[in-house]
């Protein structure tokens, strides 16, 4: 019983790390500018208390952004049209569909949640006064 508390412990509120990207760019992204009109901007980024010991991978499109930690966050620019975002969970991954318009920015935000056998994942839009906020805590990952 206390080896279980020990391990809930840790993985809900212990603290992981990713490679980051330069301090300039995260200033530069933070200004949340409009793309140009032919491609759309998205912000990937995850806020949460819960699961700070865990990374989990994020896709779009089927292609990997890169690792999350708590209070990071992933800049892409996109083609106007459909795009899905992916998170890895415990059984399997876990996605939001969306769809760009060119000159606008998105913001998707990855949380964690509690699973059977390890912390799992979810992912989901949020509102543009939202992302801005919650990206604005966030530090910017260096995507791979």
């Amino acid at each position: 019983m206390l080896g279980a508390a020990l391990i809930s412990s840790l993985v809900l509120g212990g603290c992981a790390s990713v490679p980051m990207g330069s301090a300039e760019q995260d200033a530069e992204l933070k200004q949340f500018s409009a793309p140009a009109a032919d491609k759309a901007g998205l912000y990937i980024y995850r806020n949460s208390f819960a699961g700070k010991a865990l990374k989990k991978t994020v896709s779009l499109n089927g292609k990997v952004v890169g690792e999350t930690a708590n209070k990071v966050y992933f800049y892409q620019e996109v083609a106007p049209g459909q795009h899905v975002i992916s998170t890895e969970s415990e059984f399997g991954d876990n996605s939001v569909t969306f769809q760009a318009v060119g000159g606008k920015n998105y913001f998707a935000r990855q949380y964690i949640k509690m699973g059977v056998l390890v912390g799992g994942a979810g992912i989901e839009m949020v509102d543009e006064a939202t992302g801005m906020k919650e990206v604005r805590q966030s530090s910017l990952a260096q995507a791979q």
